[in-house]
Protein backbone atom coordinates (compact mmCIF):
# COMPACT_ATOMS: atom_id res chain seq x y z
CA UNK A 1 0.00 0.00 0.00
CA UNK A 2 2.89 2.39 1.00
CA UNK A 3 4.68 1.27 -2.62
CA UNK A 4 1.37 2.16 -4.49
CA UNK A 5 0.50 5.24 -2.82
CA UNK A 6 4.21 7.23 -2.93
CA UNK A 7 3.93 5.62 -6.98
CA UNK A 8 0.56 6.84 -8.23
CA UNK A 9 0.60 10.76 -7.95
CA UNK A 10 -3.07 11.18 -7.72
CA UNK A 11 -2.98 9.05 -4.44
CA UNK A 12 -0.14 11.71 -3.26
CA UNK A 13 -1.60 14.96 -1.07
CA UNK A 14 -1.51 18.28 -2.87
CA UNK A 15 0.90 20.76 -1.03
CA UNK A 16 -0.77 23.22 1.44
CA UNK A 17 0.84 25.17 4.11
CA UNK A 18 -1.78 23.86 6.87
CA UNK A 19 -1.48 20.44 8.51
CA UNK A 20 -2.69 17.78 7.95
CA UNK A 21 -2.40 17.55 4.13
CA UNK A 22 -3.16 14.01 3.84
CA UNK A 23 -7.36 14.46 4.20
CA UNK A 24 -9.78 12.15 2.61
CA UNK A 25 -9.45 8.63 0.71
CA UNK A 26 -6.11 9.62 0.83
CA UNK A 27 -5.73 9.78 4.75
CA UNK A 28 -7.46 6.01 4.83
CA UNK A 29 -5.31 4.45 2.58
CA UNK A 30 -1.78 5.92 4.44
CA UNK A 31 -2.99 5.84 8.14
CA UNK A 32 -4.53 2.13 6.98
CA UNK A 33 -0.86 1.45 5.96
CA UNK A 34 0.49 2.72 9.29
CA UNK A 35 -1.71 0.32 11.30
CA UNK A 36 -1.15 -2.56 9.40
CA UNK A 37 2.53 -2.00 9.74
CA UNK A 38 2.51 -1.79 13.49
CA UNK A 39 0.16 -4.65 13.71
CA UNK A 40 2.30 -6.66 11.43
CA UNK A 41 5.54 -5.91 13.06
CA UNK A 42 3.68 -6.22 17.07
CA UNK A 43 2.68 -9.22 15.85
CA UNK A 44 5.96 -10.37 14.76
CA UNK A 45 8.08 -9.13 17.42
CA UNK A 46 6.26 -10.56 19.92
CA UNK A 47 6.25 -14.35 18.28
CA UNK A 48 9.51 -14.85 16.81
CA UNK A 49 11.41 -14.58 20.35
CA UNK A 50 9.10 -17.18 21.59
CA UNK A 51 9.21 -19.50 18.61
CA UNK A 52 13.02 -19.32 18.37
CA UNK A 53 13.49 -19.87 21.67
CA UNK A 54 11.15 -22.77 21.65
CA UNK A 55 13.57 -24.27 18.90
CA UNK A 56 16.02 -25.04 21.67
CA UNK A 57 15.92 -27.66 25.16
CA UNK A 58 16.71 -26.01 28.18
CA UNK A 59 16.76 -29.30 30.33
CA UNK A 60 20.14 -29.23 29.16
CA UNK A 61 23.50 -27.24 29.08
CA UNK A 62 24.37 -27.17 25.81
CA UNK A 63 20.38 -25.60 25.09
CA UNK A 64 21.03 -23.20 27.67
CA UNK A 65 23.48 -21.99 25.58
CA UNK A 66 21.92 -21.94 22.77
CA UNK A 67 19.46 -20.16 24.10
CA UNK A 68 21.63 -17.46 24.72
CA UNK A 69 23.38 -17.11 21.89
CA UNK A 70 20.00 -17.12 19.94
CA UNK A 71 19.27 -14.08 21.21
CA UNK A 72 22.34 -12.50 20.86
CA UNK A 73 22.10 -13.49 17.15
CA UNK A 74 18.64 -12.44 16.63
CA UNK A 75 19.54 -8.79 17.89
CA UNK A 76 22.32 -8.78 15.31
CA UNK A 77 20.12 -9.56 12.66
CA UNK A 78 17.62 -7.21 13.65
CA UNK A 79 20.47 -4.86 13.84
CA UNK A 80 21.64 -5.66 10.29
CA UNK A 81 18.54 -5.28 9.11
CA UNK A 82 17.78 -1.76 10.39
CA UNK A 83 21.42 -0.92 9.18
CA UNK A 84 20.47 -1.45 5.29
CA UNK A 85 17.03 0.41 6.24
CA UNK A 86 19.15 3.94 7.09
CA UNK A 87 21.53 3.84 4.22
CA UNK A 88 21.16 1.71 1.67
CA UNK A 89 16.77 2.16 1.42
CA UNK A 90 17.38 5.85 2.65
CA UNK A 91 19.52 6.95 0.15
CA UNK A 92 17.46 4.77 -2.95
CA UNK A 93 14.38 6.53 -1.68
CA UNK A 94 16.00 10.00 -1.44
CA UNK A 95 17.23 10.15 -4.55
CA UNK A 96 15.75 7.12 -7.22
CA UNK A 97 12.10 7.84 -5.49
CA UNK A 98 10.13 6.18 -2.13
CA UNK A 99 8.03 4.10 -4.39
CA UNK A 100 11.18 1.96 -5.56
CA UNK A 101 12.74 2.15 -1.49
CA UNK A 102 8.90 0.88 -0.49
CA UNK A 103 8.80 -1.77 -3.34
CA UNK A 104 12.33 -3.28 -1.96
CA UNK A 105 11.59 -3.31 1.35
CA UNK A 106 7.93 -4.88 -0.10
CA UNK A 107 10.29 -7.65 -1.90
CA UNK A 108 12.73 -8.37 1.30
CA UNK A 109 9.09 -8.78 3.56
CA UNK A 110 8.12 -11.70 1.31
CA UNK A 111 11.32 -13.34 0.33
CA UNK A 112 11.36 -13.22 4.57
CA UNK A 113 8.22 -14.53 4.82
CA UNK A 114 9.21 -17.49 2.02
CA UNK A 115 11.93 -18.45 3.81
CA UNK A 116 9.64 -18.91 6.89
CA UNK A 117 7.43 -21.15 5.15
CA UNK A 118 10.33 -23.51 3.71
CA UNK A 119 11.47 -23.60 7.49
CA UNK A 120 8.43 -24.29 8.94
CA UNK A 121 8.26 -28.23 8.18
CA UNK A 122 11.69 -28.10 10.53
CA UNK A 123 10.15 -26.12 13.55
CA UNK A 124 9.19 -27.12 16.49
CA UNK A 125 5.50 -25.64 17.41
CA UNK A 126 4.61 -25.86 20.74
CA UNK A 127 0.68 -26.77 21.16
CA UNK A 128 -1.24 -23.88 21.46
CA UNK A 129 -3.19 -23.53 25.06
CA UNK A 130 -5.19 -21.37 26.60
CA UNK A 131 -5.23 -17.40 25.65
CA UNK A 132 -2.40 -16.40 28.24
CA UNK A 133 -4.43 -13.24 28.58
CA UNK A 134 -7.70 -15.40 29.78
CA UNK A 135 -5.60 -17.54 32.29
CA UNK A 136 -4.43 -14.40 34.22
CA UNK A 137 -8.08 -13.08 33.88
CA UNK A 138 -9.16 -16.32 35.49
CA UNK A 139 -7.11 -15.78 38.34
CA UNK A 140 -8.24 -12.57 38.99
CA UNK A 141 -11.76 -13.26 39.09
CA UNK A 142 -11.60 -16.68 41.34
CA UNK A 143 -9.07 -14.84 43.76
CA UNK A 144 -11.51 -11.82 43.98
CA UNK A 145 -14.43 -14.06 44.43
CA UNK A 146 -12.46 -15.84 47.13
CA UNK A 147 -11.22 -12.96 48.92
CA UNK A 148 -13.33 -13.63 51.89
CA UNK A 149 -11.85 -17.08 52.28
CA UNK A 150 -8.82 -18.06 54.73
CA UNK A 151 -6.07 -19.18 53.04
CA UNK A 152 -4.65 -22.85 54.57
CA UNK A 153 -1.69 -23.03 56.82
CA UNK A 154 0.22 -25.36 54.44
CA UNK A 155 -0.04 -24.39 50.72
CA UNK A 156 0.01 -28.43 49.89
CA UNK A 157 -3.78 -28.12 50.34
CA UNK A 158 -4.03 -25.48 47.85
CA UNK A 159 -5.39 -26.71 44.58
CA UNK A 160 -3.34 -28.43 41.98
CA UNK A 161 -2.77 -31.14 39.78
CA UNK A 162 -0.08 -33.62 38.89
CA UNK A 163 -0.08 -32.57 35.13
CA UNK A 164 -1.30 -29.44 33.48
CA UNK A 165 -2.01 -30.09 29.70
CA UNK A 166 -2.61 -26.34 28.85
CA UNK A 167 0.60 -25.18 29.95
CA UNK A 168 2.93 -28.05 28.15
CA UNK A 169 3.62 -29.79 31.59
CA UNK A 170 4.89 -26.73 32.96
CA UNK A 171 4.53 -27.21 36.58
CA UNK A 172 5.96 -24.31 38.99
CA UNK A 173 6.45 -24.42 42.57
CA UNK A 174 4.64 -22.64 45.36
CA UNK A 175 6.03 -19.44 46.18
CA UNK A 176 4.79 -17.00 49.09
CA UNK A 177 5.12 -13.60 46.82
CA UNK A 178 1.46 -12.05 46.50
CA UNK A 179 -0.29 -14.53 48.60
CA UNK A 180 -3.62 -13.08 47.97
CA UNK A 181 -2.92 -14.31 44.71
CA UNK A 182 -3.63 -18.09 46.27
CA UNK A 183 -7.02 -17.54 47.11
CA UNK A 184 -7.72 -18.63 43.66
CA UNK A 185 -6.31 -21.88 44.28
CA UNK A 186 -8.50 -22.68 46.80
CA UNK A 187 -11.82 -24.74 46.12
CA UNK A 188 -14.07 -24.29 47.67
CA UNK A 189 -16.24 -27.75 49.03
CA UNK A 190 -19.55 -26.54 47.03
CA UNK A 191 -17.80 -25.86 43.95
CA UNK A 192 -16.20 -27.62 40.36
CA UNK A 193 -13.60 -27.68 39.31
CA UNK A 194 -14.01 -25.49 36.20
CA UNK A 195 -11.61 -23.02 35.03
CA UNK A 196 -13.84 -19.87 36.69
CA UNK A 197 -14.45 -21.83 39.76
CA UNK A 198 -10.89 -22.67 41.05
CA UNK A 199 -6.95 -22.36 39.47
CA UNK A 200 -4.46 -24.22 39.84
CA UNK A 201 -1.13 -23.44 42.21
CA UNK A 202 0.55 -23.29 38.51
CA UNK A 203 -1.65 -20.78 36.93
CA UNK A 204 -1.91 -18.64 39.91
CA UNK A 205 2.37 -18.92 39.93
CA UNK A 206 2.16 -17.83 36.64
CA UNK A 207 0.26 -14.49 37.29
CA UNK A 208 2.82 -13.73 40.11
CA UNK A 209 5.86 -14.16 37.57
CA UNK A 210 4.31 -11.48 35.20
CA UNK A 211 3.40 -9.23 38.37
CA UNK A 212 7.08 -9.55 39.56
CA UNK A 213 7.92 -8.82 35.77
CA UNK A 214 5.74 -5.50 36.07
CA UNK A 215 8.85 -3.34 37.81
CA UNK A 216 11.63 -4.22 35.93
CA UNK A 217 9.22 -3.47 32.56
CA UNK A 218 8.54 -0.24 34.22
CA UNK A 219 12.28 0.65 35.01
CA UNK A 220 13.10 0.15 31.03
CA UNK A 221 10.85 2.99 30.06
CA UNK A 222 13.30 5.56 30.31
CA UNK A 223 15.91 4.10 28.12
CA UNK A 224 13.54 3.72 25.45
CA UNK A 225 12.75 7.28 26.12
CA UNK A 226 16.46 7.95 25.83
CA UNK A 227 16.52 5.94 22.49
CA UNK A 228 13.48 8.26 20.71
CA UNK A 229 15.57 11.79 21.71
CA UNK A 230 18.24 10.42 20.35
CA UNK A 231 16.66 9.46 17.18
CA UNK A 232 15.14 12.51 16.51
CA UNK A 233 17.07 15.42 17.85
CA UNK A 234 20.06 13.48 16.45
CA UNK A 235 19.20 13.88 13.49
CA UNK A 236 18.33 17.90 13.82
CA UNK A 237 21.61 18.21 15.09
CA UNK A 238 22.87 16.60 11.77
CA UNK A 239 20.89 18.84 9.96
CA UNK A 240 23.63 21.48 11.24
CA UNK A 241 26.99 19.78 11.31
CA UNK A 242 29.40 18.91 8.83
CA UNK A 243 27.58 15.63 7.00
CA UNK A 244 30.95 14.81 4.90
CA UNK A 245 32.66 11.61 5.07
CA UNK A 246 35.84 12.61 2.58
CA UNK A 247 33.79 13.55 -0.34
CA UNK A 248 31.00 11.77 0.75
CA UNK A 249 28.07 13.27 2.23
CA UNK A 250 25.80 11.76 4.83
CA UNK A 251 22.00 11.73 4.43
CA UNK A 252 20.62 13.24 7.95
CA UNK A 253 18.10 10.38 7.92
CA UNK A 254 21.10 8.19 8.14
CA UNK A 255 22.65 9.35 11.33
CA UNK A 256 20.57 6.15 13.66
CA UNK A 257 23.79 4.19 11.73
CA UNK A 258 25.78 5.00 13.95
CA UNK A 259 24.71 2.78 16.94
CA UNK A 260 23.91 0.30 14.55
CA UNK A 261 27.30 -0.01 13.28
CA UNK A 262 28.13 0.32 16.97
CA UNK A 263 26.12 -2.84 17.73
CA UNK A 264 27.03 -4.74 14.81
CA UNK A 265 30.47 -5.10 15.22
CA UNK A 266 30.23 -5.83 19.22
CA UNK A 267 27.84 -8.33 18.89
CA UNK A 268 29.93 -11.17 17.32
CA UNK A 269 32.75 -9.61 19.99
CA UNK A 270 30.24 -9.81 22.76
CA UNK A 271 28.81 -13.76 21.47
CA UNK A 272 32.49 -15.32 21.07
CA UNK A 273 34.60 -13.32 23.38
CA UNK A 274 32.94 -11.83 26.75
CA UNK A 275 30.33 -14.91 27.32
CA UNK A 276 33.03 -17.64 26.61
CA UNK A 277 35.25 -15.43 29.33
CA UNK A 278 32.36 -14.69 31.74
CA UNK A 279 30.79 -18.33 31.71
CA UNK A 280 34.60 -19.25 32.88
CA UNK A 281 34.42 -17.19 35.62
CA UNK A 282 30.68 -17.33 36.49
CA UNK A 283 29.41 -20.39 35.46
CA UNK A 284 26.66 -19.04 34.19
CA UNK A 285 25.18 -20.77 30.76
CA UNK A 286 24.83 -16.57 29.44
CA UNK A 287 28.15 -15.20 31.12
CA UNK A 288 26.60 -12.84 33.49
CA UNK A 289 22.42 -13.03 34.77
CA UNK A 290 19.60 -11.53 32.61
CA UNK A 291 19.29 -8.79 34.92
CA UNK A 292 22.45 -7.98 35.09
CA UNK A 293 22.91 -7.28 31.48
CA UNK A 294 19.95 -4.91 31.79
CA UNK A 295 21.49 -2.97 34.85
CA UNK A 296 25.24 -2.28 32.63
CA UNK A 297 22.62 -1.12 30.02
CA UNK A 298 20.69 1.17 31.90
CA UNK A 299 24.04 2.43 33.47
CA UNK A 300 25.48 2.57 29.96
CA UNK A 301 22.13 4.95 28.89
CA UNK A 302 22.63 7.35 31.50
CA UNK A 303 26.12 8.47 30.47
CA UNK A 304 25.77 8.44 26.90
CA UNK A 305 22.89 11.28 27.67
CA UNK A 306 25.45 12.83 29.78
CA UNK A 307 27.93 13.07 27.08
CA UNK A 308 25.39 13.81 24.67
CA UNK A 309 25.06 17.23 26.93
CA UNK A 310 28.36 18.21 26.53
CA UNK A 311 28.84 16.82 22.64
CA UNK A 312 25.94 19.18 22.25
CA UNK A 313 26.69 22.30 24.31
CA UNK A 314 30.18 21.98 21.83
CA UNK A 315 28.40 22.20 18.69
CA UNK A 316 26.14 25.44 19.72
CA UNK A 317 29.34 27.22 20.90
CA UNK A 318 31.04 26.35 17.66
CA UNK A 319 27.75 26.95 15.61
CA UNK A 320 27.37 30.69 17.17
CA UNK A 321 31.11 31.12 17.01
CA UNK A 322 31.79 30.48 13.14
CA UNK A 323 28.30 29.21 11.23
CA UNK A 324 30.85 28.50 8.24
CA UNK A 325 32.43 25.91 10.18
CA UNK A 326 30.24 23.60 11.88
CA UNK A 327 31.19 20.30 13.66
CA UNK A 328 31.63 16.72 12.14
CA UNK A 329 28.95 14.87 12.65
CA UNK A 330 30.79 12.10 14.30
CA UNK A 331 31.24 13.90 17.47
CA UNK A 332 27.65 12.51 17.52
CA UNK A 333 29.07 9.09 17.44
CA UNK A 334 30.28 9.15 21.38
CA UNK A 335 26.91 8.87 22.43
CA UNK A 336 25.44 6.93 20.26
CA UNK A 337 28.42 4.14 20.58
CA UNK A 338 28.17 4.09 24.41
CA UNK A 339 23.84 4.05 23.65
CA UNK A 340 24.14 1.34 20.89
CA UNK A 341 26.23 -1.08 23.58
CA UNK A 342 24.00 -0.04 26.40
CA UNK A 343 20.63 -1.03 23.71
CA UNK A 344 22.37 -4.45 23.00
CA UNK A 345 22.77 -5.29 27.31
CA UNK A 346 19.40 -4.06 27.71
CA UNK A 347 17.37 -5.29 24.54
CA UNK A 348 19.22 -9.14 24.73
CA UNK A 349 18.69 -9.25 28.57
CA UNK A 350 15.33 -8.38 28.30
CA UNK A 351 14.28 -10.48 25.89
CA UNK A 352 16.57 -13.52 27.41
CA UNK A 353 15.11 -12.41 30.97
CA UNK A 354 10.92 -12.57 29.97
CA UNK A 355 11.50 -15.94 27.98
CA UNK A 356 13.65 -17.57 30.97
CA UNK A 357 11.45 -16.66 33.51
CA UNK A 358 7.95 -17.17 31.89
CA UNK A 359 5.88 -20.98 31.59
CA UNK A 360 5.71 -21.95 28.25
CA UNK A 361 1.68 -21.05 27.86
CA UNK A 362 2.55 -16.86 28.79
CA UNK A 363 6.50 -16.87 26.51
CA UNK A 364 4.61 -14.61 23.84
CA UNK A 365 3.25 -12.46 26.32
CA UNK A 366 6.26 -11.86 28.29
CA UNK A 367 8.71 -11.36 25.37
CA UNK A 368 6.08 -8.80 24.10
CA UNK A 369 6.85 -6.70 26.95
CA UNK A 370 10.63 -5.77 25.58
CA UNK A 371 8.70 -4.07 23.04
CA UNK A 372 5.63 -2.62 24.87
CA UNK A 373 8.58 -0.85 26.91
CA UNK A 374 10.10 0.67 24.07
CA UNK A 375 6.31 1.73 22.88
CA UNK A 376 5.59 3.29 25.91
CA UNK A 377 8.92 5.07 25.95
CA UNK A 378 8.48 6.44 23.38
CA UNK A 379 5.51 8.27 23.86
CA UNK A 380 6.71 9.66 26.87
CA UNK A 381 9.27 11.50 24.79
CA UNK A 382 7.02 13.34 23.12
CA UNK A 383 5.04 13.98 26.83
CA UNK A 384 8.14 14.93 28.29
CA UNK A 385 9.04 17.57 25.31
CA UNK A 386 5.82 19.14 25.73
CA UNK A 387 6.09 19.02 29.55
CA UNK A 388 9.59 20.28 29.51
CA UNK A 389 8.76 23.48 27.36
CA UNK A 390 5.22 24.40 29.11
CA UNK A 391 7.97 24.65 32.24
CA UNK A 392 10.70 26.28 31.31
CA UNK A 393 8.60 28.69 29.36
CA UNK A 394 7.52 29.89 33.24
CA UNK A 395 10.79 29.45 34.58
CA UNK A 396 13.16 31.05 32.21
CA UNK A 397 14.59 34.83 32.45
CA UNK A 398 13.72 34.68 28.36
CA UNK A 399 10.45 33.05 28.36
CA UNK A 400 11.63 30.51 25.96
CA UNK A 401 11.13 26.70 26.15
CA UNK A 402 14.39 24.61 26.53
CA UNK A 403 13.12 22.98 23.15
CA UNK A 404 10.80 25.49 21.70
CA UNK A 405 11.24 26.96 18.14
CA UNK A 406 13.26 25.17 15.51
CA UNK A 407 16.50 26.49 15.56
CA UNK A 408 18.81 24.58 17.86
CA UNK A 409 21.54 27.56 18.81
CA UNK A 410 18.50 29.12 20.12
CA UNK A 411 17.61 26.26 22.18
CA UNK A 412 19.22 24.53 25.32
CA UNK A 413 19.24 20.91 24.13
CA UNK A 414 21.56 20.07 26.34
CA UNK A 415 19.62 20.93 29.91
CA UNK A 416 17.43 18.68 27.99
CA UNK A 417 20.00 15.59 27.70
CA UNK A 418 21.30 16.57 31.07
CA UNK A 419 17.43 16.04 32.92
CA UNK A 420 17.30 12.46 30.98
CA UNK A 421 20.61 11.65 32.50
CA UNK A 422 19.64 12.31 35.82
CA UNK A 423 16.37 10.82 35.57
CA UNK A 424 18.66 7.17 33.90
CA UNK A 425 20.46 7.89 37.23
CA UNK A 426 17.14 7.62 39.50
CA UNK A 427 15.67 4.68 36.90
CA UNK A 428 18.85 2.86 37.76
CA UNK A 429 18.37 3.49 41.43
CA UNK A 430 15.13 2.22 41.27
CA UNK A 431 16.05 -0.74 38.83
CA UNK A 432 18.83 -2.26 41.50
CA UNK A 433 15.92 -2.03 44.17
CA UNK A 434 13.72 -4.68 42.22
CA UNK A 435 15.99 -6.59 40.53
CA UNK A 436 17.62 -6.99 43.99
CA UNK A 437 13.79 -7.83 45.12
CA UNK A 438 12.83 -10.58 42.21
CA UNK A 439 13.17 -13.77 42.65
CA UNK A 440 14.23 -16.25 39.91
CA UNK A 441 11.85 -18.49 39.04
CA UNK A 442 14.72 -21.50 38.57
CA UNK A 443 16.20 -20.59 41.96
CA UNK A 444 13.26 -20.95 43.51
CA UNK A 445 12.05 -24.17 41.85
CA UNK A 446 15.47 -26.12 42.49
CA UNK A 447 15.85 -24.78 45.66
CA UNK A 448 12.54 -26.44 46.77
CA UNK A 449 12.46 -29.36 44.84
CA UNK A 450 16.06 -29.94 45.93
CA UNK A 451 15.22 -29.63 49.85
CA UNK A 452 12.07 -32.05 49.38
CA UNK A 453 14.44 -34.37 47.69
CA UNK A 454 16.76 -34.07 50.41
CA UNK A 455 13.82 -34.53 52.85
CA UNK A 456 13.07 -38.09 50.87
CA UNK A 457 9.92 -36.95 49.50
CA UNK A 458 11.02 -37.12 46.04
CA UNK A 459 13.34 -39.88 44.47
CA UNK A 460 14.63 -37.86 41.46
CA UNK A 461 15.44 -34.52 41.93
CA UNK A 462 15.60 -32.57 38.32
CA UNK A 463 17.46 -29.56 38.66
CA UNK A 464 19.04 -27.79 35.24
CA UNK A 465 17.14 -30.20 33.21
CA UNK A 466 19.34 -33.10 34.35
CA UNK A 467 18.16 -36.29 36.34
CA UNK A 468 19.93 -36.44 39.34
CA UNK A 469 19.73 -39.26 42.18
CA UNK A 470 18.26 -37.23 45.64
CA UNK A 471 20.09 -37.11 48.77
CA UNK A 472 18.91 -38.15 51.88
CA UNK A 473 19.20 -37.32 54.55
CA UNK A 474 21.30 -40.19 56.04
CA UNK A 475 24.46 -39.33 53.58
CA UNK A 476 24.57 -36.49 55.71
CA UNK A 477 25.21 -33.70 53.15
CA UNK A 478 23.09 -30.29 53.44
CA UNK A 479 21.05 -28.92 50.51
CA UNK A 480 23.00 -25.82 48.91
CA UNK A 481 20.91 -23.31 46.78
CA UNK A 482 21.75 -22.97 43.18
Amino acid sequence: MFTIQAHIHKLQPEACSNSPCVKGGKALMFYSSLCLLALGAGAMRGAIPALGGDQFDQKDEKGKKSLSSFFNWLLLSTTLGSTIGVTVIVWISMNKGWDLGFLIITLATFLGFVVLAIGKPFFHIETPGDSPIIRVIQVIVVAIRNRRLSLPDNHDELYDISEDATINDDKIQHTNQFRSLDKAAILRPDSSTGPWKVCTVTQVEEVKILTRMLPILASTIIVNTCLAQLQTFSVQQGNIMDLHLGSFKIPPASIPVIPLLFMAVLLPFYELIFVPLARKITNHASGITQLQRVGVGLFLAAVSMGIAGIIEVKRRHQAIKDPTKPISLFWLSFQYGIFGIADMFTLIGLLEFYYKEASSGMRSLATSFTYLSMSIGYFLSSIFVDLINSITKRTTKSKQGWLQGQDLNKSNLNLFYWFLAILSCLNLLNYLYWSSWYKYKTDTTDYELKEKAVNGSTPFLKVGGTQAAAVSKQNGVSPART
